[in-house]
């Protein structure tokens, strides 16, 4: 199935279920005959502008508002482990599969203290504007990054 039509399924089902996570739409698609696998799915996902949500009845996926960002910060500060930096750069520990929630909500801050974010499955690679300004991006991002912010 090529991209176009696989994300118009995984639209569909969103619109007709309420959806917890990744692993239940993979298998909602697989129930429809959709092969996919988890990377492709989480990239497919971020290109729809499908973020996981917290409502009344738990988490969910559901289509991001004008600013994705801002619906994911209501879930970075329990799904972030630590936030540790060297000399040169910031490592964000993350839940199994958050990192990519956490590395776009970092990204939709545009912080000119952030050259840029690479992220994994459970980790974050913050590189900083400049490597001065560690100890503040540091401070900068444990803000932003909090439950209660």
């Amino acid at each position: 199935m090529n991209k176009q039509l696989r994300q118009l399924k995984v639209r569909e089902i969103l619109r007709q279920h309420e959806v917890g996570n990744q692993h239940d739409l993979m298998r909602l698609l697989n129930s429809a005959g959709i092969r996919v696998a988890q990377a492709t799915l989480s990239r497919d996902c971020n290109e729809i502008g499908v973020v996981r949500s917290r409502d009344s009845k738990g988490y969910r996926l559901v289509f991001s508002e004008k600013n994705p960002g801002w619906i994911i910060k209501g879930l970075v500060g329990v799904e972030v482990l630590s936030v540790k930096a060297n000399e040169t750069a910031i490592i964000i520990r993350t839940l199994p599969g958050r990192a990519h929630g956490v590395g776009s909500f970092l990204d939709e801050l545009k912080s000119p203290m952030i050259l840029g974010t690479i992220a994994g499955d459970d980790t974050v690679l913050v590189i900083p504007g400049s490597i001065k300004q560690i100890s503040e991006l540091v401070n900068y991002i444990q803000d932003n990054l909090s439950q209660n912010a």
